[in-house]
């Protein structure tokens, strides 16, 4: 790439770093704010409700600096959180960052194994329904659309039932210790979670392929006898990967949500199951904290995968800096 392209793709890169950063912001003080949202106000979020006494709640006030402006709180917390300081669980009486800390181990393998299965299984049975076409095609698609359709709790119960209770395939719950046990632990977890979303990267990937085919320059590369596979290679499947990545991109940052109903089944320690812990018990530190995480996750995922067109298609790179 010349200078000029160069520059450009620095300059590309460069705006979707500096959106990072506003996105992130913004989410955090969406994330802090909803704790003046919940019902009770602060002080009904920080005790869970309960009637205090003045001096109780005179107490609360100054331990939280409630009195001071809600900017300075914000700053201060968040000036806080970047240090990796994200307050103290009211319940367990212990920094937060050491209750998230071991449990995002889980989460991210969990939705790393289950993004492994979406790209493999999803962008290869959509590559082949495309390319093979008749029956073939047909039968792909409709157990594509079947995954789709499948929603994960029930995915999860089912995978459960069958393969973890009656054949005893599979462990029914926990993470597992060490690299291989933890591997065996995550799979049903992991194909639970990816199940839908196979389904639906499948669809998009033989769209993708269906379109491309119909290109000139790869009706021109069959005409000129290039083999098949070279042709779906570098003509084909080449192009056809900007789409393919935006979907695989997005459906893999929205695991992250959709890990905390499959951790609740598996009994996985991860974010997921920490959080709908934290509501249960009213620990907004421990709520805030673990929306945090998940959030920015979400937006640095997209952001990665924003950033990776101009790897994809150069073309983008140069005109697309906007």
């Amino acid at each position: 790439m010349g200078g000029d392209g160069g520059q450009v793709l620095i300059q590309f890169v460069g705006l979707r770093l500096l959106r990072l950063v506003v996105t992130l912001l913004a989410c955090s003080f969406v994330v802090y704010g909803a704790l003046y949202l919940a019902p009770g106000g602060v002080i009904g979020a920080i005790t869970g409700g309960r009637v205090l006494s003045d001096s109780d709640r005179a107490e609360i006030i100054k331990a939280y600096h409630l009195d001071d402006p809600f900017v300075e709180r914000y700053t201060t917390w968040l000036g806080r959180a970047v240090t990796g300081d994200l307050g103290q669980s009211l319940v367990a009486r212990q920094p937060v960052i050491d209750l998230i800390t071991p449990r995002i181990e889980t989460t991210a393998m969990l939705v790393g194994y289950s993004g492994l299965l979406i790209i493999v299984f999803g962008i290869g049975l959509g590559l082949l329904a495309a390319t093979r076409g008749g029956q073939v095609d047909r039968l792909i698609v409709a157990a594509m659309s079947a995954f789709a359709a499948v929603p994960g709790f029930v995915a999860a119960a089912v995978l459960l039932s069958v393969f973890a209770v009656q054949l005893g395939l599979f462990p029914s719950f926990g993470s597992g210790a060490g690299f291989t046990d933890r591997i065996h632990h995550m799979t049903l977890p992991a194909v639970a979670l990816a199940l839908a979303a196979v389904g639906y990267v499948g669809r998009v990937s033989r769209s993708a392929v269906l379109e491309e085919q119909d290109r000139d320059h790869v009706l021109t590369a069959w005409s000129r006898g290039i083999p098949g596979p070279v042709v779906v290679r570098d003509h084909v499947l080449r192009n056809a990967m900007v789409p393919i990545t935006t979907t695989v991109g997005i459906t893999i940052a929205s695991l992250i949500a959709g890990s905390v109903v499959v951790e609740q089944v598996f009994a996985l320690n991860g974010l997921g199951s920490l959080l709908l812990t934290g509501v249960g018990q009213k620990d907004y530190a421990v709520v805030q904290a673990v929306a945090l995480v998940l959030v920015a996750s979400f937006v640095v995922l997209n952001a990665i995968v924003d950033m990776s067109y101009p790897i994809l298609d150069p073309r983008i790179g140069r005109h697309g800096s906007s």
